[in-house]
């Protein structure tokens, strides 16, 4: 079941995500499309988790014998109002698809 997450920003405003998973009965519980739950940390905190991904595939590209020209990196970001952002599965189950791109410099 689909759920709207509140997520706070770090300027104090909100972001509302839409999100599959269960809403625990010691959340904020409404009706319809209202927010069921706000999450445990800062959007920007969430997508935190983010940086060591990209940092640790461009050093392992950056340091391989023969390393290509160019390359492309994509996975999929899920929120989840306990955890934040977590590396998803599947496509169908993503919030947000990123997509990393280095270029050899010459």
């Amino acid at each position: 079941m689909k759920h709207i997450i509140e997520f706070p920003l770090d300027d104090g405003d909100s972001v509302l995500i839409e999100v599959d998973e269960a809403a625990s009965t010691d959340d904020r519980i409404s009706i319809g499309e209202q927010v069921s739950q706000t999450a445990q940390q800062s959007f920007e905190s969430a997508l935190e988790k983010v940086k060591p991904v990209a940092d640790t595939i461009m050093s392992k590209v950056r340091n391989l014998n023969d390393p290509a020209d160019e390359v492309e990196v994509q996975f999929g970001i899920k929120m989840s109002a306990e955890l934040g952002a977590v590396i998803a599965s599947g496509n169908a189950e993503v919030n947000y698809q990123i997509n990393l791109k280095w270029k050899k410099n010459k």
